[in-house]
């Protein structure tokens, strides 16, 4: 099973870094996807991330001051995760007829009596 997050919405963000005091901050929205042979599923799980373009160090929310806080929690209702669901692969469908061919062939060798039972 493969963990992806892809990415939904990158906002820059005009406040202070608190690291280095520069003025280049970007904040990232990410939706997490599940990759399987059988499925690809969408959560609704978003992830958020605040990183300075200028120190190259990812801010984490204890940082934040309140105006950070403020861009961020302004741009999280901007951000719209795609529709969660669950799509289903061709090999899902293969082993799902197949299972029923299986199923149909013993019901139909048990009521034709070749079994011998």
């Amino acid at each position: 099973m493969a963990e992806h997050w892809e990415l939904i919405k990158e906002a820059p963000i005009k406040n202070n870094c608190p690291e280095c005091y520069n003025q280049d901050l970007i904040m990232q929205f990410k939706q997490k996807h599940l990759r399987t042979r059988m499925y690809h599923r969408t959560s609704a799980e978003l992830r958020e991330e605040l990183h300075c373009n200028t120190c190259g160090s990812r801010i984490y929310p204890v940082s934040w001051t309140p105006d950070i806080e403020n861009s961020v929690n302004y741009y999280r209702k901007m951000a719209t995760p795609g529709k969660s669901g669950i799509r289903f692969s061709w090999l899902f469908y293969v082993l799902f007829l197949l299972a029923i061919a299986l199923v149909g062939a013993a019901v139909y060798t048990y009521l034709e009596g070749m079994w011998g039972i």
